[in-house]
């Protein structure tokens, strides 16, 4: 039998006889292509070519491609680990033939790699072919049923429809029927009781799809027209892990040797046995598929996050952790230390397992304690809420409750619905998805604008010289008025602009637009629909007169010194910690800076210290800038110009430099890095698992800061009367403070031991009841431990009421045994009726209640009424 690094192997091998360049797997995370977030295809790298837009470098490939099918069209997320076939991350075994080979070969190499080389049993096999669509005036793909005759009888070739077996890029381009090739996999019994045909696309779990052979030989125009491809393109894609379970005799593909040593280590880990329990099965079988898609998310680049693609990692990861948390009992992190296998199935065939373990492993495990303790909190909530909805006779915990949990504990609603139904109930799902509206709403309408229609003075777009110069000649092209926030703006738009309009983390620019009338402020410049726009609190006097656009310098030369020390502080970062520092956010300011960056652990002081000695090494270096305007963006790569996040780059990019700090960047820089004059980081934290946050200061800001520090050394200086060494004095006092705590703490352990043996001698017995009373001075932490210490000691009925004098306040508290609650007397309407007396107010629980008054001399009366009350004076 066929393991499965052999297969992955064989395929390779046989494609690369027939003359295909094999190729490496492209990343599973998707880059600079806005249509996708993760390769859910084999055909995406190639997508270009297809399009026509570069030429092919080789007119054959072949390869094994990581895909990623969770959301979106793809939508497979729930059914994984429950069937035999769906997951989340699988491999596609494909060839391609641009402009090359067409279907006569396609079909050919297919059998003859499945029947041939592996093996298969033919008999089992089917082939598809398009059946044609008359209203697009398409015929059935003769040529395809033709070729597969020589290898099939004719009940093995079937037609199928337009959904199945038409394959279209988008709604747009490259498109052309398909032949689908499928396996039965039943036993012989089954296979004689109920053809094989009659079951091809009809979702039996033994009867599947295995390979795909597209034909592409059309061009789908923008008005659903086909025309005929100038190049015909051969795409087929073969799953991987069906393919295996075909090969070694499995009826699913967890039972292979792709998914059996993660389960096996799993179970190992868990010492839960295979097969014993279905729940636990499927826990199993869902943490096995989902450790892959986490681990080669990671390694390509995709930390998990809240938003977009790593928020798809981060729910991805999350289920899996709560199938373990759920059916294994697993309570601390343990997917991390599945990598060795996983690696040591897959490692060779991908790398980048092996080269990115640490960082991988690091990653998972502070994502899963995180969420570990999201869980408990969360379902310690959901269970509260089920069992007061189960108590009034609900089967449906409420909209708003399930929101709460989702917006307040981080709890995801797909893990709401999962608890609910495995005890019975669910969720209003209207109802949420109301809330989650209602919130939406409250955000749009804190950011709502209301904009009047564009005064359009002259034609003509802006002219940015802003890199160049502070000032210049300007005149309005356009101007309109905006309403936000109930304040009153005007936008303006000039012919010629030197305000830096905010852009890549980078705030815009404020200053003034003067003219022989007089001048108005510029209090922002922003980018709306890539047009820079300058926000007034008034409008000139003349709009067409010409103007003076002066920014405010100060402010500007602020913010570039504080930009150009991100560039400086990003290639630190990299020398200090590595390589796999990437920058992911940045917000620049005259007051500060922000940068983000992927690291896997808080930095060291030693660590930051390093880098904030190569910032200012490069600052007194004075490296001027060295800028490149409208530069191609291949040859800004060529010079090992860093794309930074976030950033959309067109065909000529801008690139700064400063000594060996070579970055793609639109933004404004000082001259030379001398003028920053010194650089201090001020924090370092995490945003997420994995991305890590440093605020600095740089010139002005940063010698404030170094003011800041002197200033409280003088004060501590000072207060110590200028000891010589300050910091152990420091230590000393706090370590003498913590001493005298601990004795605080025991002196008033016996003050409450004395004062408790003294009230529960005067206890008096009314009515049955056993009254402890305290009325004087005191501690209200120490008069509330005794309470407790007294119900827990005292056994039968008891009522224990005190009015208590601590540093000016006053407080009346109350605690009942269970037995007088049970009896029907509340604590908390006990002291509400009494607080009035302390001019105060209150409230609890039935059996303990409190209120807080402003008129110790009424605390007698209040303990008084209290007695009262409970028929107890």
């Amino acid at each position: 039998m066929l393991s499965a690094k052999e297969i992955r192997e064989s395929f390779k091998s046989f494609f690369a006889s027939k003359g295909h360049r094999i190729v490496p797997s492209a990343p599973m995370v998707v880059k600079g292509d806005p249509t996708l977030m993760f390769t859910n295809a084999g055909m995406n790298q190639f997508k270009d070519i297809i399009l026509g837009n570069v030429p092919a470098a080789s007119p054959r490939v072949a390869d094994s491609q990581k895909c990623l099918r969770v959301s979106g069209k793809h939508n497979d997320l729930e059914e994984v680990g429950h069937d035999t076939y769906h997951h989340t991350m699988f491999e596609m075994l494909g060839n391609w033939s641009f402009g090359d080979y067409f279907k006569r070969e396609a079909i050919q190499w297919a059998w003859e790699y499945l029947a041939d080389t592996l093996h298969l049993d033919p008999g089992r096999l089917y082939a598809t072919v398009f059946e044609g669509s008359p209203a697009e005036d398409l015929a059935r793909d003769e040529e395809a049923a033709g070729y597969w005759a020589q290898y099939l009888p004719p009940g093995h070739i079937l037609n199928g429809n337009r959904h199945d077996n038409f394959w279209e890029m988008g709604d747009t381009g490259p498109c052309g029927p398909c032949s689908e090739i499928h396996i039965d996999l039943r036993p012989e019994s089954e296979r004689a009781a109920v053809p094989g045909a009659s079951l091809v696309n009809g979702g039996h779990p033994q009867v599947i799809e295995i390979w795909n052979l597209v034909f592409m030989q059309y061009n789908r125009r923008a008005d659903r027209s086909l025309e005929p491809l100038p190049a015909h393109v051969i795409d087929t894609g073969m799953g991987f892990e069906r393919l295996c379970m075909a090969l070694q005799g499995k009826t699913s593909n967890y039972d292979t040797d792709v998914f059996q040593p993660l389960i096996q280590a799993i179970a190992q880990m868990t010492g839960v046995s295979c097969g014993a329990d279905e729940r636990k099965d499927v826990a199993m079988r869902v943490i096995a598929d989902h450790i892959r898609t986490i681990a080669f998310s990671i390694a390509d680049g995709q930390l998990p996050s809240n938003a977009g693609a790593g928020y798809v990692i981060r729910r991805i990861l999350r289920r899996a952790v709560r199938y373990g948390y759920t059916f294994l009992d697993r309570r601390e992190a343990f997917m991390y230390k599945l990598l060795p296998t996983l690696i040591g199935t897959m490692g060779d065939a991908y790398p980048e397992l092996v080269a990115q373990q640490t960082l991988t492993g690091r990653v998972m495990k502070e994502e899963e304690d995180s969420f570990l303790h999201t869980l408990e909190t969360g379902i310690r909530l959901l269970e509260r809420e089920t069992e007061e909805a189960r108590a009034a006779g609900k089967r449906i915990l409420s909209g708003v409750d399930a929101f709460t949990l989702y917006d307040t504990y981080g709890f995801p609603l797909d893990l709401t619905e999962l608890i609910l139904r495995e005890n019975g109930m669910e969720v209003d799902l209207d109802g949420f998805r109301e809330e989650m509206r209602k919130q939406k709403e409250r955000a749009r309408n804190a950011a709502a604008v209301e904009a009047g229609d564009w005064v359009v003075l002259k034609h003509g777009e802006t002219q940015f010289v802003g890199y160049d110069v502070f000032e210049c000649d300007a005149e309005i092209l356009r101007y309109r008025q905006i309403r936000q926030k109930n304040r009153d703006f005007y936008q303006l738009v000039l012919d010629r602009t030197p305000f830096y309009a905010e852009m890549g983390g980078q705030v815009g620019d404020c200053g003034r637009l003067v003219s022989e009338s007089g001048a108005v402020g510029i209090v922002d410049t922003r980018r709306e629909n890539n047009l820079p726009v300058h926000l007034t609190e008034s409008l000139p006097a003349d709009v067409t007169a010409p103007f003076t656009a002066q920014v405010d310098v100060g402010r500007r030369i602020r913010s570039e010194c504080n930009h150009t020390g991100t560039h400086l502080l990003h290639e630190a970062l990299r020398e200090v910690l590595g390589a796999h520092v990437e920058q992911k956010g940045s917000y620049v300011s005259p007051d500060i800076l922000r940068f983000d960056f992927s690291h896997f652990r808080k930095m060291t002081n030693d660590e930051l210290r390093q880098v904030e000695r190569l910032v200012n090494e490069r600052i007194r270096a004075d490296l001027p800038i060295d800028e490149y305007r409208s530069l191609p963006i291949a040859r800004a790569r060529e010079m090992g110009a860093m794309a930074l996040f976030g950033e959309k780059y067109g065909d000529e990019v801008r690139v700064v430099r400063f000594g060996s700090s070579i970055e793609l960047c639109g933004g404004t820089h000082i001259p030379s890095t001398g003028q920053i004059g010194l650089f201090s980081i001020l924090s370092e934290s995490s945003t997420a698992a994995g991305i890590r946050r440093i605020e600095a200061v740089t010139a002005g800001g940063a010698e404030d800061y170094l003011y800041s520090l002197q200033d409280t050394i003088r004060e501590l200086h000072e207060l110590m009367n200028y000891v010589p060494n300050l910091a152990q004095t420091i230590r000393k006092a706090v370590e003498e403070n913590a001493e005298l705590k601990k004795q605080l703490t025991v002196y008033m352990k016996e003050k409450t031991a004395q004062l408790k043996a003294k009230l529960l001698a005067k206890a008096e017995n009314r009515n049955g009841v056993k009254v402890i009373r305290y009325r004087g001075e005191g501690n209200t932490e120490m008069i509330r431990d005794l309470a407790f210490q007294v119900k827990g000691e005292v056994s039968g009925k008891i009522c224990f009421v005190a009015g208590v004098e601590d540093r000016g306040k006053c407080l009346l508290m109350v605690m009942l045994s269970e037995e007088l609650v049970a009896s029907g007397l509340n604590a908390a309407e006990l002291v509400k009726a009494a607080a009035r007396h302390i001019r105060g107010g209150g409230g609890g629980q039935p059996h303990f209640a409190t209120a807080g008054g402003k008129y110790p001399d009424g605390l007698t009366a209040a303990v008084e009424t209290v007695l009262d009350m409970a028929g107890l004076k």
